[in-house]
């Protein structure tokens, strides 16, 4: 039986799909059960990652758990020791491609390294995959995409190879199921280094319309996020991230094929399969 601890997230929930359709038993925690919408079968449990409070009762019969919320990073320890104690023989983590190739402010990285320290020092046989930023992300274009063609944002010309959920997941699948993965940090990225400006144009071809991307101030963006009532954080790591990006670009790396036997894939197929939720 497989954990999956942040079963609602982007990552987790491709995971949790994956396991569940080969025939697994899957139990996924998460902080909204009632609205979970997760596929006929799978066991929801209630659980807050980052207070903790995960009921021991997830633990019965687990042979692996997959770490994938990124308010896990300071109570991971505790998590995992409970894990290790229940007799679970695996863990996998989501991290960031940040903590090989760091970028932003130093206080996320130091996060993600906690986590993967925390699994490096559980005992249990452990995986980290180190994630470029998700092509998921940029869902958060919606809003502006629904009221017109223009994407409004901050360094036009941050470049980094953002990488689709399900590739992620199905790597995952593969560290949580197979002994081959272990201690083994991956730099997990798309197939090609993409610009905002480049990701739009794709979008935009996508969605048969001319989009444009406009750029505007750092300052008038976080200011924005903020009056959405979005937490500090959330602006200050995109923002400290792609400050640096502008500068020198993110990581490509070839892991998704060596790992899978496919390319990894691009941002034209994320954005055909979410077209419809742009409007």
């Amino acid at each position: 039986m497989f954990v999956i601890i942040g079963a609602t997230g982007i990552v987790g929930r491709t995971t949790v799909s994956l396991l569940h359709a080969a025939g697994a038993d899957v139990t996924a925690v998460t902080r909204t059960p009632a609205t979970a919408q997760l596929p006929a079968g799978v066991r929801v449990v209630e659980g807050d990652p980052a207070a903790p409070r995960i009921p021991d009762q997830i633990w019965r019969n687990a042979e692996a758990v997959l770490l994938s919320s990124r308010g896990i990073t300071a109570s991971a320890g505790e998590i995992l020791t409970a894990a290790a104690e229940h007799g679970v023989q695996r863990v996998v983590v989501v991290s960031a491609a940040t903590v090989a190739h760091p970028v932003g402010e130093p206080r996320f990285i130091e996060g993600f390294a906690r986590l993967e320290a925390a699994a490096e020092s559980s005992g249990l046989a452990w995986t980290a995959l180190r994630c470029a930023d998700f092509d998921a992300n940029n869902l958060a274009w919606i809003p502006q995409l629904r009221a017109g063609d223009v994407v409004r944002g901050a360094y036009g010309t941050a470049a980094t190879s953002p990488i689709h959920e399900r590739d992620i997941a199905e790597v995952a699948v593969r560290a949580l199921t197979g002994d081959e993965h272990e201690g083994r940090r991956y730099v997990l990225t798309g197939p090609e280094s993409l610009t905002q400006y480049d990701k739009v144009r794709i979008l935009g071809e996508t969605l048969g319309r001319t989009l444009t991307f406009a750029e505007v101030a750092p300052e008038q963006v976080r200011a924005a996020m903020l009056v959405q009532g979005l937490p500090e954080e959330v602006p200050a790591r995109l923002l400290g991230s792609l400050t640096d990006y502008a500068r020198t670009p993110g990581p490509t790396t070839d892991t998704v094929r060596q790992l899978l036997g496919r390319p990894a894939l691009d941002f034209a197929t994320w954005a055909a399969e979410r077209a419809a939720a742009f409007g």
